[in-house]
C-alpha cells in the first residue's frame, strides 16, 4: 500500500470517527445509504473491471505502445481521443486503465488525451443532452471540449 492511500483512507476513517461522534443517527443513516449505492453500482463496476482486463489481456503491451506510444504519432494521438470520447465508463475506473496503459509503454500525451475526452465529452450521452440542452449548445460544447483536450494533452505532455 502506498502512502497516498493510506493518508486518503485516515483521513476518510478520522472523519467517519468525527462524523459518527458529532452524530450516531445521521452517520448510520449515511453508512446505509453509501452500502446501498455500492451494491446498486458493483455489477456495473464488476462489468467495466472485466473488460478492461480483457483488453488487456488480449492486447499485447507492444501492442499498446504501437498504438499510442511515442512511434503512433499524430494517428495514434487522434485515435485515443476519439476512442476516450466514444467511451462511456467512469472516469474512477479509467485511471486505473490509463496507469496500465503508461505500464505497456504508452507515451504520456496520448494517455492524458485519453482521461480528458473520457471525461470531458459525452457521444453515448449526446442525444439526451441535446433534449436538455439543445443541438447547438450540446454540439458547441463538445467540440470546444474536444479542442481543449488535445490542447491539455499536448501541454502536459510538453511538460511531463
Amino acid at each position: 500500500m502506498n502512502h497516498t492511500m493510506i493518508f486518503i483512507n485516515s483521513f476518510v476513517l478520522v472523519c467517519l470517527i468525527v462524523s459518527f461522534l458529532k452524530d450516531k443517527t445521521k452517520t448510520k443513516k449515511a453508512l446505509k445509504v453509501a452500502v446501498k449505492s455500492f451494491f446498486k453500482m458493483l455489477p456495473m463496476v464488476l462489468i467495466i473491471i472485466i473488460f478492461i482486463g480483457l483488453l488487456l489481456g488480449l492486447m499485447p503491451p507492444e501492442k499498446i505502445s504501437q498504438f499510442i506510444g511515442e512511434q503512433a504519432g499524430w494517428g495514434g494521438f487522434l485515435l485515443i481521443a476519439f476512442i476516450g470520447a466514444i467511451m462511456h465508463i467512469p472516469s474512477l475506473l479509467s485511471f486505473p486503465l490509463a496507469a496500465s496503459f503508461l505500464e505497456d509503454g504508452a507515451a504520456i500525451a496520448p494517455v492524458v488525451v485519453f482521461i480528458t475526452t473520457l471525461t470531458m465529452i459525452g457521444i453515448v450521452t449526446l442525444p439526451l443532452e441535446i433534449k436538455f440542452m439543445g443541438k447547438k449548445f450540446t454540439l458547441l460544447r463538445n467540440g470546444i471540449s474536444f479542442i481543449f483536450a488535445l490542447c491539455i494533452a499536448l501541454i502536459m505532455g510538453a511538460i511531463l
